[in-house]
């Protein structure tokens, strides 16, 4: 029984993040239905973060308020930027590219997300990296093959293969391979740069989970501050167009609730306890999964059609990608050897004690009998 438990200890980080990227597939699903029919990309980050906040704000308020730390100036302006990266700059650039795209061309794009990770959190020396070790010569390898896979997948179509259940889908979308490839090439700008955005909010959130532990509390702030800021930006954008900010209960009114739940609040929350132990490259590794549950779902519920490019791009991204989980796996297990080679405070006040205990010994020699006696001599 004992052993299970350790088991399940040990699995909880793995349970978590395949549950996020579950999630993360059923909001690109959505999502693109929502932006079919018409909705606006601006109001539906906005009404996302209304649902997430009046979901995550009352849990917040109960369960975090012996942890909850005191606002401070620095920690409110941690929350405006992290509101402004995820919230409002990468997912209005991720909802236009996906309306230039297909949700599992945006699904696959976005695995270039551990890679742009992995850069930052090497620059802010949250992740280490010894070019002569195994480990972070994986890690590199695999940065590059996922950068590689996301420009196949973009540049390169190839012939469309064609499965039972889309073999009916004559549109116009179907018959290009997908897409064209000025709209590919678009909307894989708007999802790169978003990642670009997404990686910098993953960073800057386990860097403020130092100062503000309270997960909850922190997920709470996010969301508000980013349906605000949100809002700015959607009535400025859509500045006439009152009938953008109707809904019903409909496919948009569903995506916006689905997303707002399980794809900003949990996920932020998720995402930042697992970072505390793992680090936001673990978190952003598992991102191949959800583009395998999009391409088989929208398959399937938007009929969308693989073309050779993408899937050979999204081989090459999952092998870039599971080289560098291949490496973490391994830093996990065995200390750097820059973490060996640093001594403790510890360590280095214990030397320093034995050093002066040696400098204190005196030896004495007996003439009489040769023989080398030591006596400590303590001042």
């Amino acid at each position: 029984m004992k052993a299970v438990s350790e088991l399940f200890i040990r699995s909880k980080p793995f349970i978590a993040v395949i549950f996020l990227q579950f999630g993360l597939a059923g909001m690109d699903i959505l999502t693109k239905m929502a932006l079919n029919e018409g909705m606006s990309n601006y109001v539906f980050v906005v009404y996302r973060h209304a649902v997430a906040t009046l979901a995550i704000a009352p849990f917040a308020i109960i369960l975090d308020k012996k942890i909850r730390p005191k606002m401070t100036l620095s920690i409110f302006t941690k929350l405006v930027l992290l509101s402004i990266l995820e919230p409002v700059i990468d997912q209005n650039l991720y909802s236009i590219g996906l309306k230039y795209t297909t949700a599992t061309f945006a699904a696959a794009m976005c695995n270039i997300l551990p890679a742009i990770t992995f850069i930052m959190a090497w620059i802010f020396r949250l992740e280490r990296v010894k070019l002569t070790s195994i480990r972070s010569q994986a890690k590199i390898i695999g940065t590059v093959a996922t950068v590689a896979g996301a420009m196949i997948m973009t540049l390169v179509r190839g012939p469309v293969i064609e499965l039972f259940w889309t073999k009916g889908n004559s549109s116009h979308e179907s018959q290009s391979g997908g897409l064209n490839l000025s709209h590919a090439i678009k909307g894989s700008l708007m999802i790169t740069i978003g990642c670009f955005s997404w990686a910098a909010f993953m960073i800057l959130q386990a860097i403020t989970l130092r100062t503000y532990p309270a997960e909850l509390s922190l997920t709470a702030w996010i969301c508000l501050l980013g349906t605000a800021e949100g809002a700015i930006v959607a009535m400025v954008m859509e500045r006439g167009k009152a009938a953008v900010w109707a809904i019903k209960w409909d496919t948009k009114f569903l995506a916006a609730v689905y997303s707002g739940i399980f794809c900003s609040g949990l996920a932020y929350y998720i995402q930042g306890v697992i970072m505390k132990d793992r680090g936001p490259v673990f978190v952003t590794a598992f991102n191949p999964l959800s583009m395998v549950i999009v391409a088989i779902l929208s398959s399937f519920i938007l009929r969308e059609q693989m073309n050779l490019g993408r899937v050979l791009g999204a081989v090459v991204i999952v092998l870039g990608l599971y080289i560098v989980l291949w490496g973490k796996s391994k830093d996990q297990k065995s200390p750097s050897a820059d973490e060996q080679a640093i001594p403790t405070q510890e360590t280095t006040h214990e030397n320093k004690i034995d050093k002066e205990n040696l400098s204190q010994t005196i030896i004495h020699i007996s003439p009489s009998r040769g023989t080398t006696v030591t006596k400590d001599e303590r001042i």
